[in-house]
């Protein structure tokens, strides 16, 4: 049987927490010894598998969700890295003219 990327995505889809609670649970406490990293495993696996339905659920009701268009981020980048020069240029400048200007 070969092992897939779409039959793992369905196998922890299908995921959920055990119904039956066996007799080592009871004697170890919750969170103890084998079943209970089970236990904790697939409670994680339950909580990661319910969020992203949720989350997909929501891209099929919303498919516009605000994103930032690559537009926007040339801009942004271009504005940051020129006040970064203009800031870095004052910087030099005043470092070279330091004492010229101390008689002002």
């Amino acid at each position: 049987m070969r092992h897939t990327a779409a039959r793992t995505r369905r196998a922890v889809l299908r995921a959920s927490t055990p119904t039956h609670t066996g007799s080592r649970t009871a004697f170890r406490g919750p969170g103890r010894g084998r079943q209970g990293a089970r236990d904790r495993v697939n409670r994680a696996v339950l909580r990661l598998t319910t969020r992203v339905q949720e989350g997909l659920q929501e891209a099929a009701r919303r498919p516009d969700r605000g994103d930032i268009s690559t537009t926007t981020v040339i801009i942004w980048v271009a504005a940051v890295t020129g006040a970064v020069l203009i800031a870095g240029t004052i910087a030099v400048v005043i470092a070279k003219y330091n004492g010229q200007l101390n008689g002002l």
